[in-house]
């Protein structure tokens, strides 16, 4: 069960990726930083959802050292997100419409995610 602590951040982050995503669509010229702010705060949500965010990346970055990947598929899903998010932030060269359809997916994994584990349907 989660605690309301993380169920209010995890909302949080959740609405807030959404709201970065729209104002992304409707200031073109931002676009690219709104993007990757959308899918850290997305990604932030998903972290709070399943436990501590500061425990998950300590995980994450001990099993990104490993030569061998896990056969756990949520830890493998958590290393695909870390990925995809690192990706982003570090283009130089953007590709809005692919970044934005990353950034999609992702806030919608995200909202997936967050409604299951806090029980609370989120606005669209």
């Amino acid at each position: 069960m989660m605690d309301q602590y993380r169920k209010g951040w995890a909302l949080r982050y959740l609405r807030e990726a959404k709201a970065e995503l729209e104002a992304a669509r409707k200031m073109p010229y931002m676009a690219p930083s709104l993007v990757v702010e959308a899918i850290r705060k997305a990604r932030s949500a998903i972290y709070y959802s399943l436990g501590e965010p500061a425990f998950i990346e300590i995980l994450l970055r001990e099993e990104s050292m490993k030569p061998q990947q896990t056969n756990d598929s949520v830890l493998r899903f958590l290393m695909e997100i870390e990925g995809i998010v690192q990706q982003l932030a570090q283009l130089e060269e953007v590709n809005e419409e692919a970044m934005m359809h990353q950034a999609d997916t992702l806030v919608q994994i995200a909202t997936d995610i967050v409604e299951t584990f806090t029980e609370e349907k989120t606005e669209n």
